[in-house]
């Protein structure tokens, strides 16, 4: 089934998205792609993205999706890594990346040619017009390629291994994992960025249920609440910084439109903390739901609104075909309470790999399933609660932030001898970014050079918002830096550690 769009207040029936399906496998066809080939996309919110990820569904090609917000080297790992045959992007993004597309990466500019595109680059407009379809291919229920970074700093992709064919039994339990965590309804709401694995499950979910999906190019908070009086919103996707700009429109704004017609809203990504959650159940009813998951283990936890309040500060218990365990570091399972790393497995979806990094994969995995770092224990009930992350990780508005990845690049700066990023409290945005540097001997360096030496290379949601420069960091006796000693006084005095 297709979706029915709308777009910036223009409807795109499911007859358009069929003929623009058909018209990019032609396309790809003619670049001699076929199954479990791969290309990418860097795209910001829009009909042609949600084309285009379909069309790879039913091609049986991977997406690679890109972050819009990246530069050169950062798209250049992408598509280098997943050997990406073809790259699908914005046209006024390629002036940021065009030093890292390979020669052998065919480029397609959406919303017209641009100065920076490669002189083989051809149009969207134009790709795949007048050409014999792609004849048909077994589909992938899990097309996508996400990249998460890790502490390498190099971000890894994730890769679905295809269930074995005419395995339905698998897709039609993965489907009513979906329907749990983001609900069956007729319209749809996502303004979450497309490349965000949360954002693309949840565009496949409704696509599969050929329901309407109001689809935004950005979350505006007002904005929205108007467009859920007008479409009849029944489900939408919310992570909690949308939450924070929701809560501090005006009473009266809040006030102005009916939204009585939504039935689930899913939150997934980040921690939502207490009282903002609670304030949005106040508002929007016991209609709120949150899942814990990863690109790599999919939900295996989910609660809703009756089970959060009665259990505040819970991730939830193990959904259909999940395996939940805490495990001690010698791998024995933990009794109820006891703190220790999560283990997970979701037997509903199809196990992954690692592109090109299969000790990483290996890694990670103990007796089947699989951890991420997470720590946390489960009560006598069964219910979930994380007390900590891997390490460094950092969750800023719902993106997953890897210092490791900022200080590879950092550390190429002249003038700099050491230094560390890490997380620090942030109202709306549940943390940003804080670096200490430490500059070598007789050298000049202050927090504007090194904000804007980072913004040359990295997206500039990576850049840290505060920067203070030390003489020497303080160090572990092995000769580590010792970053929770710059880490706790940004974290004294509030009621929460991430």
């Amino acid at each position: 089934m297709l979706p029915t769009l709308w777009y910036q207040d223009t409807l795109y029936p499911s007859e358009w998205m069929e003929s623009e399906i058909r018209r990019i496998l032609a396309g790809l066809h003619a670049l001699d792609c076929g199954p479990g080939d791969t290309v990418a996309a860097m795209l910001r919110n829009s009909p042609q993205y949600v084309a285009l990820t379909l069309a790879c569904r039913r091609a049986g090609l991977y997406l690679a999706s890109v972050n819009w917000h990246f530069k050169a080297l950062e798209a250049e790992h992408i598509l280098t890594d997943s050997s990406a045959r073809a790259l699908f992007v914005d046209a006024d993004l390629l002036e940021q990346i065009a030093g890292g597309i390979p020669g052998h990466v065919a480029v397609v500019t959406v919303a017209g040619n641009a100065a920076a595109a490669p002189a083989h680059a051809q149009d969207w407009t134009a790709f795949g017009a007048g050409l014999p379809p792609m004849p048909a291919r077994a589909g992938l229920v899990h097309s996508a390629i996400t990249y998460t970074s890790g502490t390498t700093g190099k971000p890894k992709g994730v890769r679905r291994i295809p269930p074995a064919p005419g395995d339905f039994a698998s897709a039609e339990r993965f489907a009513q994992v979906m329907d749990i965590v983001y609900g069956r309804g007729d319209v749809a709401f996502l303004a979450a960025p497309i490349y965000h694995s949360a954002a693309m499950s949840y565009l496949g979910h409704f696509s599969n249920l050929g329901a309407t999906l109001v689809l935004e190019p950005r979350f505006d908070a007002a904005r929205t609440l108007a467009l859920i009086e007008k479409h009849r919103i029944t489900h939408a996707y919310l992570v909690p910084t949308m939450y924070q700009r929701l809560l501090a429109l005006p009473p009266e704004a809040r006030a102005r439109h009916d939204i009585s017609s939504l039935r689930q809203v899913a939150s997934t990504g980040s921690p939502c903390p207490a009282p903002l959650k609670q304030a949005m159940i106040d508002w929007f009813g016991p209609i709120i739901t949150e899942a814990y998951g990863s690109s790599e283990a999919g939900y295996t936890t989910f609660i809703d609104s009756a089970d959060w309040q009665r259990h505040p500060g819970s991730a939830g218990r193990a959904m259909p075909d999940a395996d939940v365990r805490i495990l001690d570091e010698g791998g024995g399972a933990l009794p109820a309470g006891e703190i220790g790393l999560i283990h997970v497995r979701q037997r509903a979806l199809s196990d992954f790999t690692y592109v090109n990094r299969p000790e990483a994969r290996a890694a990670i995995e103990r007796d089947g399933l699989v951890t991420l770092g997470d720590m946390g224990y489960l009560d006598e009930e069964g219910f979930l609660y994380i007390c900590d992350r891997k390490a460094d990780m950092i969750i800023s508005g719902g993106v997953n932030i890897y210092p490791a990845e900022i200080e590879s690049v950092l550390h190429t700066m002249p003038g700099v001898a050491d230094c560390a990023v890490f997380g620090i409290p942030d109202a709306e945005f549940g943390e940003a970014l804080a670096a200490a540097v430490q500059p070598l001997p007789g050298a000049q360096v202050d927090a504007a050079a090194v904000q804007s030496f980072l913004r040359e290379r990295i997206a500039n949601y990576k850049v840290p918002r505060i920067v203070d420069i030390h003489q020497q960091l303080p160090r572990e006796d092995t000769g580590k830096i010792f970053k929770r000693k710059l880490r706790d006084p940004y974290w004294q005095g509030q009621a929460r550690a991430i």
